[in-house]
C-alpha cells in the first residue's frame, strides 16, 4: 500500500474548523473513492497542526484517486476556496507500506 503522511499547520484558530470540514466532506468522499484515512491526529505542541495518513492501493490508483478527488466537483466547487485559505502550510511525504503494518 502507497502511504501520504500529510502533516497541516493551519492559520491561527483554525484547526478545529478545518477539522470538522474535513470530517464532514473530505473523509466521506475520500472513503467513496477508494482512498483509506487514518488520523486527523492533533499535535500536542502545536494547537494548530494536525496529521493524519491517506492510503491507496499502489502508485497507479493514488494518481487516478487523486485526480478523482482533486478535478471533482466536490474540491472544486466546495472545498477548494474554503479549505486552502485556512492552511498555514502542508506537507506530504510518500511512503510505501508492502507489509501491511498500517492498522486502518
Amino acid at each position: 500500500m502507497i502511504v501520504e503522511m500529510r502533516t497541516y499547520q493551519t492559520k491561527p484558530g483554525m484547526r478545529t474548523r478545518f477539522i470538522e470540514i474535513f470530517e464532514a466532506k473530505t473523509r466521506p468522499e475520500h472513503r467513496r473513492l477508494g482512498m483509506r484515512i487514518a488520523g486527523p491526529f492533533l499535535s500536542v505542541e502545536d494547537p494548530d497542526t494536525f496529521f493524519f495518513m491517506r492510503g491507496f492501493p499502489d502508485m497507479e490508483s493514488r494518481e487516478t484517486m487523486k485526480a478523482d478527488f482533486y478535478e471533482g466537483r466536490l474540491w472544486k466547487e466546495e472545498l477548494e476556496e474554503v479549505l486552502m485559505p485556512m492552511l498555514e502550510r502542508y506537507d506530504v511525504v510518500v511512503v510505501d507500506d508492502p507489509e501491511g503494518r498500517i492498522a486502518w
